[in-house]
């Protein structure tokens, strides 16, 4: 589960907690194949991964962008939950 950067918690993140739907971003270069890899360690799962791109910047005369990153959405059902993930320490 190296792939997964960490948890997101935005207002409808948050609202989807309640049904047990758990989003997190994941690294861009990843498929959705390899993500289902990751997520196997729960037994009854629905996952949703979409692409968002990355916000323009402005440095001066140049436009430029932030990276475009991926959003997964695992869908549990009420007997299994999810514990929270943890950032490494170095």
């Amino acid at each position: 589960m190296d792939g997964i950067k960490y948890a997101v918690f935005t207002d409808k993140s948050i609202q989807l907690l309640g049904k047990k739907q758990y989003t997190s971003n994941v690294e861009s270069r990843s498929t959705r194949t390899e993500i289902k890899h990751w997520v196997e360690l729960w037994n009854s799962y629905e996952m949703n991964s979409h692409r968002l791109p990355g916000k323009g910047r402005r440095m001066g005369p140049i436009m430029g962008h932030t990276m475009h990153y991926r959003r997964m959405i695992i869908t549990l059902q009420s007997s299994y939950s999810i514990p929270p993930l943890r950032k490494k320490r170095t």
